[in-house]
């Protein structure tokens, strides 16, 4: 009978002991789940906070136009580079009318570069022709009956010294004679869509002869894109068969980077000057096509022509758009941890007048991360064009370590 009350409480002993040691497991069990969850749950991704400008943009360009006549300029590899001055109205163009008869003779008889072409012969008909251009008070060089050129060098005769004699003998060896030439290049003209153009004469000395700065920007890029012709107009001085040393009549040539096209002066027209540079902007040098019409003088002219040109070459900018080490945010995590983001190639554009370069930034979300670590880029846009430069840690962004782990159980969702 006494030994039922010490079997219950023995058990109720036994009991309260299971309790406690249960109790001890649960909480050791509780605090190893707390130290694992800490140590082990994924801390939160951070982004980059940003901070760039949406566009980059230089000051507008401001052209020097001559004081009279019409006038027109572009860079053609530059998007909104073309601007005009003046009456949009075709006016006579005196011997720039050469440059398109230079074009026609070789849509006939094209020359390939490296290719003097065929040989012409010069007859007594020559003589004559040069002898009427005289007369006429034209500009010629001398030919000699029983000589011959090739092909680049009648091409040279013509727009070197603006001989209109070789201008006429090459529209009647090429066409069979000056009406056939002006019929075939009037009906060029308007394939190449050069509306404000007209030729009445392969030499330009007739006022019937006209076009538009437009058209004649045009007209100098088609003889900047031929080889054969680029190379002529660039010369100084040329010696040829029959017509000894001939001079260009461009004074111009070397000058602030001037390397062609074509003189042209009548009553009519004025003093015309249809030119074509590269001007260094920076590292880079930037093809310029340009027209004065209707020049008061040489003087007049060469001044109004360089000014112009000189203008435009100013209205160029060489923009560094990125520098390495250059900051474009930062990443400042929820445990304290601080870094910058900085970019890691120098990127530099050349930008025409107030052409905005575009700036897009894109980063991804960080935990930790290496000095140096590439973890976005940086996007320029220009023209529809863009370039790109990693951006990259500058320091290390370090891990939230044991104690903020402690604290923060889960992450920073606890």
């Amino acid at each position: 009978m006494h030994d039922q009350p010490r079997r219950l409480a023995r058990r109720n002993v036994y009991r309260r002991r299971r309790i406690v040691v249960f109790g001890l497991l649960g909480v050791v069990l509780v605090s190893v789940l707390y130290v694992a969850g800490s140590l082990f749950a994924p801390v939160p991704a951070t982004a980059a906070v940003t901070s760039h400008q949406a566009t980059i943009a230089q000051p507008a360009a401001k052209l020097a136009w001559p004081g009279s006549g019409s006038s027109g300029i572009t860079a053609p590899a530059y998007s909104g580079a073309t601007a005009f001055h003046g009456s949009a109205a075709s006016v006579p163009i005196a011997s720039i009318t050469k440059t398109i008869t230079a074009l026609v003779v070789l849509d006939k008889k094209p020359l390939t570069a490296g290719s003097d072409g065929p040989t012409i012969r010069f007859t007594q008909k020559d003589v004559d022709i040069w002898n009427e251009v005289i007369a006429e008070g034209g500009s010629w060089a001398p030919v000699v009956a029983g000589t011959s050129m090739t092909e680049k060098q009648a091409l040279e005769a013509m727009l070197l010294p603006s001989a209109n004699n070789y201008a006429i003998t090459l529209a009647n060896w090429s066409y069979g004679s000056t009406g056939a030439f002006v019929k075939a290049a009037n009906s060029w003209l308007t394939a190449n869509k050069f509306t404000g153009t007209h030729m009445d004469s392969p030499d330009g000395l007739t006022p019937g002869s006209v076009s538009t700065p437009k058209d004649l920007l045009g007209i100098g890029k088609l003889v900047l894109a031929d080889p054969v012709l680029s190379s002529i107009v660039s010369l100084k001085t040329v010696t040829l068969p029959g017509a000894g040393e001939q001079d260009n009549t461009n004074s111009l040539l070397g000058v602030d980077g001037i390397d062609g096209l074509k003189t042209g002066n009548t009553d009519e027209a004025g003093y015309c000057l249809l030119f074509s540079a590269r001007v260094t902007v920076g590292d880079t040098k930037v093809r310029v096509v340009g027209v004065v019409l209707g020049a008061q003088s040489h003087d007049d002219l060469w001044a109004s022509v360089k000014a112009l040109l000189g203008s435009m070459k100013n209205g160029f900018h060489e923009v560094e758009a990125s520098t390495i080490g250059q900051s474009y945010g930062t990443y400042t995590t929820p445990w304290g941890a601080k870094t910058t983001l900085v970019s890691t190639k120098a990127k530099s554009f050349v930008v025409w007048s107030d052409t905005p370069i575009q700036v897009a930034v894109q980063t991804r979300p960080l935990q930790a991360g290496a000095k140096g670590d590439v973890v976005g880029q940086v996007t320029f846009t220009l023209d529809g064009k863009t370039q790109t430069a990693p951006l990259a840690l500058a320091s290390e962004l370090t891990d939230p370590g044991f104690l903020w782990r402690l604290a923060h159980p889960g992450g920073l969702g606890a």
